[in-house]
């Protein structure tokens, strides 16, 4: 059985973050707080992951802006002109997923932002050793975050964004439309799933059907909610999770703790996903 867990950074522009969106929330300044903690936190965040590959006896990759990188944005580019810099890289993740699965069996991918925290028995820390990969890819979802109401108008980032964009490209197949809104900065599979869920499987076809809905005249949708949608690598994994009926293990707030504005890391945590960027305080708890 081989397996990895793999992370990546690209030192991605304030300016590419938010695109063209029109809510008030998506400004540079926002996103300048994202580029500053990375620059800053950077050489712990990485060697973090290194002694948690070790823990769980695996490999550990660290993927960053290199000519691999530069091939997969340029040509990506080229098809896609109007994806912002932020999008290329959340799609390079699914991409290095997809080439990885060639390679492994299973799979731990981590966003930099994320930080191993468990300090018991390696045995009992590790990922693998708590997850049936076989059973489904393990992920998190955003779905009490929603806002449901046609009224709303939130960040193209939202998980309200995120669900009614991919309720509006199932409804647009005939599909039932209700989904998840799957939370992509931890991802556990097996090359069996990866294979299976076929994330670029019909990509054009894909963002053709994106762009439609993006560009469409306000009817079942409403324009706020129009224009909350992106070309969102998480919209596309639960509509692919889907419509290709892949099996998903939903991970839990110990593997998964979405620290943002609570400013507490309860002390069963093992991976915490450090939203706000205050990893300052994530390492104060490793004193």
């Amino acid at each position: 059985m081989k397996r990895v867990i793999y992370s990546l950074y690209v030192d991605v522009p304030a300016k590419e973050h938010y695109g063209d969106s029109k809510n008030w929330r998506d400004t540079p300044e926002k996103a300048n707080i994202t580029v500053d903690a990375f620059k800053k936190h950077y050489d712990r965040l990485v060697e973090v992951k290194q002694w948690y590959a070790k823990r769980c006896d695996v490999d550990f990759l660290m993927f960053e802006y290199d000519e691999q990188y530069k091939t997969f944005e340029q040509n990506f580019l080229k098809d896609f002109p109007m994806f912002t810099g932020y999008e290329v890289i959340n799609f390079y993740k699914i991409h290095l997923l997809n080439e990885l699965s060639k390679t492994y069996d299973e799979i731990l991918y981590l966003d930099f932002d994320v930080i191993p925290y468990s300090k018991e028995h390696p045995r009992v820390a590790s990922f693998f050793n708590n997850w049936d990969l076989s059973k489904g890819i393990c992920v998190y979802n955003n779905n009490d975050k929603v806002n449901k109401s046609m009224d709303t108008s939130q960040s193209i980032r939202s998980p309200s964004a995120k669900y009614f964009n991919c309720h509006a490209m199932l409804n647009d197949q005939g599909l039932k439309p209700i989904n998840d809104v799957v939370n992509t900065g931890i991802i556990g599979a097996c090359k069996e799933d990866i294979i299976k869920l076929d994330f670029f499987g019909g990509f054009k076809d894909t963002i053709d059907l994106m762009t439609k809905l993006r560009e469409s005249e306000p009817g079942i949708y409403t324009q706020n909610i129009i224009d909350m949608f992106r070309y969102d690598n998480e919209t596309i994994f639960s509509y692919k999770k889907q419509i290709n009926n892949v099996p998903i293990q939903w991970l839990d707030d110990k593997w998964h703790y979405f620290f943002d504005v609570q400013g507490y890391i309860p002390e069963d945590t093992k991976l915490v996903h450090c939203i706000n960027k205050d990893f300052d305080l994530v390492w104060r708890k490793y004193a």
